[in-house]
């Protein structure tokens, strides 16, 4: 049995990680996180070192009222600092910080604060570090490799797992049970599909019935609840189930654990339940307290309206007494300058032998009419004062007696206030020994749980949410940052079981990035932040190699997900060290289809390639998205997926149900969703998504698009070699989220050029190779002459097409013709010649009302090219110049898209094969992508300024992405991005969802 708390261990370093955590979180832009932006903002009080600020807010997110929350200034951009924020009436918000934003704050911008869970974290380090913190030492220190755990087998685990020898579990599984049964730590390695959830639930219903209390964690709601489900399953036959055998600490987020178990794993669901009667009371004794507060309400409003109604009319009386002092003193110094002005009529013009002295008698005279008459002003001001406050003090008597009279009523009809507050005291302390008596019960339930599931942050942040707490398992923990995995695991008194798969994806983190910090401490933050329990116990070599001889753990090595070729190329890439059998039957669940005759599907790209532009073009990769586009469209005619239109599809039968699409970049993830909604309609949305958004799902039928090709870089996707690095990892969730058929997307020359020789993603691509039924390009996206265009149905001539390089011209010109409304040409370059032959196309469409715009680079006035531009211009062209362009795009009527190496008013066809696409969103896209290209922008752009809102060009805002838009770019950004004017911010902003290469020229320098 585990003992002893005897030092710290590695608490300074893990608080040295986490301080590195928390710093690189508050100095990083959240650029993809929900931000409310605040205005006007001023300091109006000060406690110690925390200021409080008066804000205004145009648009409130109502989910930040419950959250911790992070605020910056607007301008200049600060390091986040932690708030406390509350929403005031009148469009206010109140905040509370640290942080100086100045007296005056003319912006500001909120974020929820991704830090909450580490700061518990560090206060749960520094309690243990002060020898106050709930962590036992020992079985902490297991995941470190610390210690000599006991590590046997249980003999007899039919008494502890009912019909143990009928459940099908093979022989590792059974090995894992046993010895998890038996020892202090046992270390489950799960690879995908090798039955992982099967194996921790058993061994849960084992340690139940060992007379054990176990905490259940996992990383993730979803994690917990799957796990969980399957432990309600084992355990809802043993008496006491009902009442709170096995409970769940926080929101349920999987819908049927709710459905089958809410009412008995709830706790305060249970609570209730049994405290039915107790619950009515509370009700009653809450309502009456209500009721009377409310009474002591009217008194107390009763008051202190009479009191003003008193002060008023006490300066409604100084008032009066004000206006007849000033009527009598206006009274007085008139008459006293009517008399000095008889007196001076009286001297007259100062003459003879005394004009002298009768001039200064003249100028005394003046200078006190001045005197009387000044007094007067003096005295009128003060009346007129007076009386306008008059007026107002009386409105003010007629409203306070109006709302007073009825107030006096209802006062008169209830309780003396005196009595009223002494039943109000006696009501709350009523309700308090209720409530007391509530959490006696709330209490109680908590000691009968005997299996609690929960997520590893809030086991590691909570107060004791078990009585007690005996064992510890950790589901996959390969997603855990090793200083929580080490708390979770010091919550248990004598067993620790850790399952996971360490070459599946690791914990999220942030320092060992943080390109502000120093190596050291980015090198400190990978050691011990960043490593699993799996690392750290150091059952994995510095090769990334499992250390299979290891007795602590036990590798699960039968896998029921995957068809066996499919398990074979996840062996190659992820487990080559310890490859895993396959243990279900080798046939599909789908109907036969062409398309995936075999388990495993290439289709080679390679001689299909449109090279996009600017720094994130291999980001993208338009030919795929046209081959995934193809794909689904064969799957539907081949009764594999439904068709559009179809409605209400059961559960299982949904295109989602059936197909994922994972692709390694949000860019290609954001193309594939838009186009696929548009052309198959919405049943197909959410088809697609990053590897990460598919961890702990699986489909009968899965595509991986590897995107790399259409840019000159292969990304950071494909960067890390080793089985223990981000490559292995990725791949390996992607491959392994198929069951029956997995097709993979590759330009398989382009990598086989650029990736490092025997890299994880290499061999995964030599395996393909060697393996997989190949499915040509061309038999789904064909190839097309001129001739096929007006012979083809509107459905097929919707397809995306290629067409050789003697067809283009010709499919073009057919194209021009049948131009609606618009035609744009991208063109970085221009000849006589072809501007010639084209004018000859585009001059009848232009006459018929058909916009035509060239864009093309600027050319100099004394340039070949400069008497082309007039010429464009003079048959009705509009042509735009662009430094530095070099795009060869050809829109028509925003629904048809031409690219490749189409230069077509520079020579007078394509030197290569072209695609043909028909779908707006892919002309809105690719016009928002070659428009505003990262190179295109200018070398430096001014500091784009705040609005007086507190919101700058470059923020994202209540899903809006704001732009610094020029006054005469306005009507190019509105026909370009789809630009909407903020007036009460007075900026431009489009969907966040844009991407950003699409509005470059519209943004601040490192937005």
């Amino acid at each position: 049995m585990a003992d002893g708390h005897t030092g710290p261990g590695p608490v300074e370093e893990f608080l040295r990680a986490v301080d590195a955590e928390i710093a690189a979180v508050l100095h990083n832009d959240l650029s993809g996180s929900e931000k409310v932006s605040l205005r006007d903002g001023r300091l109006v009080g000060r406690s110690g070192d925390e200021r409080e600020y008066l804000f205004s807010c145009t648009r409130w997110n109502e989910a930040f009222g419950v959250k911790d929350l992070l605020v910056r200034p607007t301008r200049p951009r600060r390091p986040w600092a932690h708030a406390e924020v509350s929403r005031l009436p009148g469009g206010k918000v109140r905040v509370v910080t640290e942080a100086d934003l100045g007296d005056r704050c003319e912006g500001a911008q909120l974020v929820e604060d991704e830090t909450a869970g580490l700061r518990a974290l560090a206060e749960r380090l520094r309690q243990v570090e002060d020898g106050k913190g709930p962590v036992n030492l020992t079985t902490a220190g297991w995941m470190l490799g610390q210690g000599t755990p006991r590590v046997g087998y249980c003999t007899d685990p039919d008494r502890y797992v009912r019909r143990y020898r009928d459940r099908r579990l093979n022989e590792r599984q059974r090995r894992a049970v046993e010895q998890a049964l038996g020892s202090e730590v046992t270390f489950v390695w799960g690879p995908p599909g090798t039955g992982k959830t099967d194996v921790v639930a058993s061994i849960v219903e084992g340690c139940y019935r060992q007379g054990l209390h176990t905490l259940f964690l996992a990383p993730t709601h979803v994690a917990v609840d799957q796990a969980l489900e399957r432990m309600c399953d084992l355990l809802s036959g043993e008496q006491g189930f009902d009442s709170g055998l096995v409970q769940r600490a926080g929101d349920i987020a999987v819908p049927s654990l709710a459905d089958r178990y809410g009412e008995q794993i709830n706790p305060k669901r249970i609570a209730d339940r049994l405290a039915t009667a107790l619950e009515t009371q509370i009700t009653q004794v809450t309502a009456r307290l209500e009721e009377t507060r409310a009474a002591i309400a009217v008194h107390e409003e009763a008051a202190r309206l009479s009191a003003e109604l008193n002060e008023l009319r006490g300066r409604l009386r100084t008032l009066d007494d004000v206006i007849a002092d000033a009527g009598r003193w206006m009274q007085t110094t008139s008459g006293r300058a009517r008399d000095v002005e008889r007196r001076i009529v009286e001297i007259g013009m100062p003459s003879g032998l005394f004009a002298q002295r009768k001039q200064a008698k003249l100028d005394a005279l003046h200078h006190e009419l001045a005197r009387h008459r000044q007094a007067y002003e003096n005295a009128r001001r003060r009346h007129d004062d007076a009386q306008a406050d008059r007026g107002r003090c009386a409105s003010d008597l007629t409203s306070l007696e109006a709302a007073l009279a009825p107030l006096l009523t209802r006062a008169r009809g209830l309780a003396p206030v005196e009595r009223l507050r002494r039943e109000a005291e006696r009501l709350d302390k009523q309700l308090n020994e209720l409530d007391k008596e509530r959490r006696r019960i709330e209490e109680a339930v908590r000691n009968r749980c005997r299996v609690m599931g929960t997520t590893v942050s809030k086991a590691v942040q909570s107060r004791a949410l078990m009585s007690a707490v005996d064992v510890v398992v950790i589901d996959e923990a390969g997603m855990v940052d090793l200083p929580s995995v080490w708390c979770a695991a010091g919550l248990a008194a004598r067993r620790v079981v850790v399952a996971g798969d360490f070459r599946q994806l690791p914990a999220v983190t942030r320092g060992s990035a943080d390109r502000r910090a120093a190596e050291a401490d980015r090198g400190h933050s990978r050691l011990w932040m960043d490593r699993d329990a799996f690392h750290a116990a150091g059952l994995v070599d510095a090769r990334g190699g499992a250390v299979q001889s290891d007795p602590r753990m036990v590798a699960l090595n039968e896998q029921y997900r995957m068809r066996p070729a499919i398990c074979a190329v996840v062996n190659e890439v992820a487990y080559p060290d310890a490859p895993l059998r396959t243990g279900r039957p080798d046939a599909g669940r789908l109907p036969a289809s062409p398309l995936i005759e075999s388990p495993l599907v290439l289709v080679d790209t390679s001689s299909r390639v449109l090279e996009g532009t600017g720094s994130q073009a291999h980001l993208s990769n338009p030919v795929h998205e046209a081959v995934i586009h193809e794909l689904i469209r064969g799957l539907q005619y081949d009764a594999v997926l439904p068709p559009r239109g179809w409605r209400d599809l059961p559960e299982g039968k949904r295109p989602t149900d059936l197909l994922a699409v994972i692709a390694p970049y949000k860019n290609q993830k954001r193309i594939l969703d838009a186009s696929l909604k548009h052309r198959f309609g919405e049943a197909y949305e959410g088809l697609v998504d990053t590897v990460h958004r598919f961890q702990g799902s699986q489909r009968p039928l899965v595509v991986i698009d590897t995107v790399a090709g259409a840019g000159r870089q292969l990304g950071y996707f494909y960067q890390e070699v080793g089985l223990s690095s981000r490559t292995c990892r990725l791949l390996n969730v992607a491959l392994s989220r198929a069951q029956d058929h997995l097709v993979v997307v590759a330009n398989v020359a382009f990598l086989r050029r650029e990736l490092r020789a025997g890299s994880e993603a290499a061999r995964m691509l030599d395996h393909l190779e060697r393996h997989a039924q190949r499915l040509p390009v061309e038999d789904l996206v064909p190839v097309r002459s001129a001739a096929d265009l007006g012979e083809l149905d509107e459905e097929e001539l919707a397809r995306p097409a290629f067409f050789p390089a003697d067809e283009v011209a010709r499919a073009v010109e057919w194209d021009i013709a049948r131009a609606r409304s618009g035609i744009d040409i991208f063109c970085a370059f221009l000849s006589s010649g072809p501007v010639r032959h084209w004018l000859r196309r585009l001059s009848p469409r232009i006459a018929a009302g058909v916009r035509v715009t060239v864009h093309t680079r600027p050319h100099p006035a004394d340039s070949p090219q400069a008497p082309l531009v007039e010429r464009l211009r003079e048959a009705g062209c509009q042509v735009l110049t662009r430094e530095r362009m070099h795009e060869k795009v050809l829109i028509i009527d925003d629904s048809v898209l031409w690219h490749g190496s189409l230069n077509l008013l520079s020579h007078t066809g394509s030197t290569d094969l072209m695609m043909r696409v028909t779908d707006p969103t892919a002309c809105e896209r690719v016009r928002l992508i070659v428009d505003r290209a990262r190179m295109e922008r200018p070398a430096r752009r001014p500091p784009a300024a705040a609005s007086s809102h507190g919101v700058s060009p470059g923020d994202v805002v209540n899903g809006r992405l704001y732009l610094a838009v020029p006054y005469a770019e306005k009507d190019e950004a509105k026909r370009l991005v789809k630009a909407r004017w903020d007036g009460d911010l007075r900026l431009w902003h489009v969907d966040a969802n844009v991407p950003r290469e699409a509005v470059r020229h519209w943004l601040p320098d490192g937005a």
